[in-house]
């Protein structure tokens, strides 16, 4: 099990390597200055050659690969020169020095993802602890709708087999499947938050904190979260159902069911006790894939919805061509999926003997 959890994990930080390569790579190949972009368009050539400088975009490209790296991993290499982009400053890395050198010293730090273009002076990683626990508190949300209406259909249609409910929560399964969440997203709004405005009394837009009018008192309006915990659960609700309903109907045909059945247990008892626990592997498979997804999901769902979140902060990112800010949305996501599959793939490890672990 010792040998299966370093592997898992060294796997886990060799897909993050890649990740970090092919969004450098991605994003160094775009058109436009990135000195520009910071200082605007009205800058001389005197200012962009000295924040080229200072933030190593004068370099070869391979240097600023190494750089960008640098200033991602915890432990790091900084020159003892101020003028040199890779000069450490605890106030801007929020780290300690653990080896000093005549030249250069090694430093244990938070990863440092720079500046925003947009809004100089601010820092990405103030930016996404600002937005990403919006987007978390949002995701729980939909995804709790998701297995809660989902379990409860698959039962439904399984205990129903090809009954006119079945075949209603089969349409309405591949329906939520088949529609865009930026389209449903567009609809809810439309219907439930202007159309019906007076009977459902939720807004067309909102976030989890709302200012009054004098902007001093902040507020939780939980409501706010009800259409978009509701549109980006569309999706995961009706894939969860589908298989539960699978998974529900292949444990019903056991020989142990019907043991329990002919012993003159009640179905609920049956249902419960013996075949529920069988059926929710499949699910928790797609529940932990899906919660993961929702953090890149959320990216139209909150813009339409104007929460403020991470994916709402990526938009607004790529209008301004804030490339640091989208550069670090992006890695915060990948970061979020690879911790989420190990942790999904060490606990079924554990939980079930069947996985090899060679």
């Amino acid at each position: 099990m010792l040998l299966y959890l370093q592997r898992k994990i060294t796997y886990a930080f060799l897909t993050l390597f890649g990740v970090i390569t092919v969004i450098f790579l991605l994003f160094s190949v775009l058109p436009g200055d990135p000195a520009r972009m910071m200082l605007g368009q009205n800058s001389n050539s005197e200012q962009l050659a000295q924040m080229k400088h200072k933030y190593g975009f004068d370099q070869p490209i391979l240097k600023q690969y190494l750089f960008y790296v640098n200033d991602l991993s915890p432990l790091s290499f900084h020159s003892n020169t101020e003028e040199d982009y890779t000069f450490f400053n605890t106030d801007n890395y929020n780290g300690i020095i653990i080896f000093k050198g005549s030249s250069f010293n090694v430093a244990f730090k938070s990863p440092y993802l720079r500046y925003s273009f947009a809004r100089p002076g601010k820092r990405v990683s103030d930016i996404l602890s600002e937005t990403i626990p919006n987007t978390i508190f949002l995701a729980l949300a939909a995804i709790s709708i998701a297995i809660f209406l989902g379990i409860i259909l698959g039962i439904a249609g399984a205990l129903n087999h090809n009954s006119w409910i079945d075949r209603i929560i089969q349409v309405i399964s591949t329906v939520g499947m088949s529609v865009p969440s930026f389209f449903s997203a567009i609809i809810f709004a439309w219907l439930f938050g202007y159309l019906w405005h007076d009977w459902t009394n939720l807004n067309m837009t909102g976030s989890l904190y709302e200012v009054d009018d004098f902007g001093e008192r902040r507020s939780i309006a939980l409501k706010n979260i009800i259409l978009p915990a509701i549109v980006l659960g569309i999706r995961p609700l009706a894939v969860i159902s589908q298989l539960m309903r699978n998974a529900l109907l292949d444990v019903l045909d056991q020989d142990y069911i019907r043991t329990a059945k002919a012993k003159g247990l009640r179905p609920f008892q049956v249902i419960k006790n013996h075949a529920l626990k069988n059926a929710l592997n499949p699910v928790i498979t797609a529940v932990s894939g899906w919660f993961a997804s929702m953090l890149a999901g959320a990216v139209f769902v909150e813009f339409v919805f104007g929460w403020n979140g991470l994916g709402k902060e990526i938009v607004s990112a790529l209008n301004t061509l804030d490339l640091p800010v989208i550069m670090g949305s992006v890695l915060t996501i990948a970061l979020f999926f690879i911790i989420i599959q190990t942790v999904v793939d060490i606990l079924y490890a554990w939980l079930d003997p069947k996985v090899k672990l060679d």
